[in-house]
């Protein structure tokens, strides 16, 4: 009976806390015990209101451990001052240096990426080279922190003996003609903007090309193969 009992009064006062039911005091006597649960009920709304507003601080970006962005990125719009082809290469590279396979360069595939390049770099070096591009401050690289390096250096924003300008000067991946070229006035942006979007479709018409080419290719080494293969029947 007395067990029955004090899981009721565990069970209200679990509810009080939680804020489904509100503290009534009975009598005289137990003035003291209400005044002590409307205390505990004031620091549990008190408690919940401060996780509200950290969850309103992180959805707006001002909390510290802010959830990676699940917004799709496509480097192709991000990216308009680099070509197709220059996106592509960057991309390969950035595969060929992802040794894990993790979709993120980190602090041990940068350093042996940049021995590779012939241009090996100190600890804390590697450290600063990441931090400069690190928007997600995760400590490593994902392939938009990777474009940043060449978007800083084709804009001429690196200085010239830090690590990431050496990386981008040692890549094979020129991106000096293309730059980050900004429009002086309204009419030269339209045109600058028609001008990215014809390159864009250009280089989609040349791939297309190409694979086409490369299909036909495939098809008459089929086709003469199986004249081969009749004329030994």
């Amino acid at each position: 009976m007395a067990t029955d009992e004090l899981t009721s009064k565990l069970s209200r006062r679990l509810q009080i806390e939680e804020g489904e039911e509100e503290p009534v005091a009975v009598d005289g006597s137990g003035q003291e015990n209400g005044s002590e649960e409307k205390s505990t009920t004031a620091n549990a709304d008190s408690e919940l209101g401060k996780k509200l507003q950290r969850r309103e601080e992180l959805n707006e970006g001002q909390g510290e451990h802010m959830q990676p962005s699940m917004k799709v990125f496509n480097p192709y719009t991000e990216f308009k001052e680099f070509s197709r082809h220059q996106i592509k290469d960057m991309e390969k590279m950035f595969k060929m240096y992802d040794a894990g396979k993790d979709n993120y360069i980190d602090l041990m595939e940068l350093k042996l990426m940049m021995e590779k390049l012939g241009a090996p770099q100190t600890h804390m070096a590697l450290k600063n080279m990441i931090k400069e591009v690190d928007e997600d401050l995760d400590n490593k690289l994902n392939f938009r922190e990777f474009l940043l390096i060449f978007r800083k250096a084709a804009a001429g924003e690196l200085a010239e003996d830090s690590g990431l300008c050496v990386l981008a000067r040692l890549s094979e991946i020129d991106v000096s003609e293309e730059g980050v070229k900004g429009a002086k006035t309204f009419f030269e942006a339209k045109v600058q903007a028609i001008n990215q979007s014809n390159r864009f479709e250009a280089e989609i018409r040349e791939e297309q090309e190409a694979k086409k080419k490369q299909a036909e290719e495939q098809k008459q080494r089929r086709t003469a193969f199986k004249n081969l293969q009749q004329a030994f029947k």
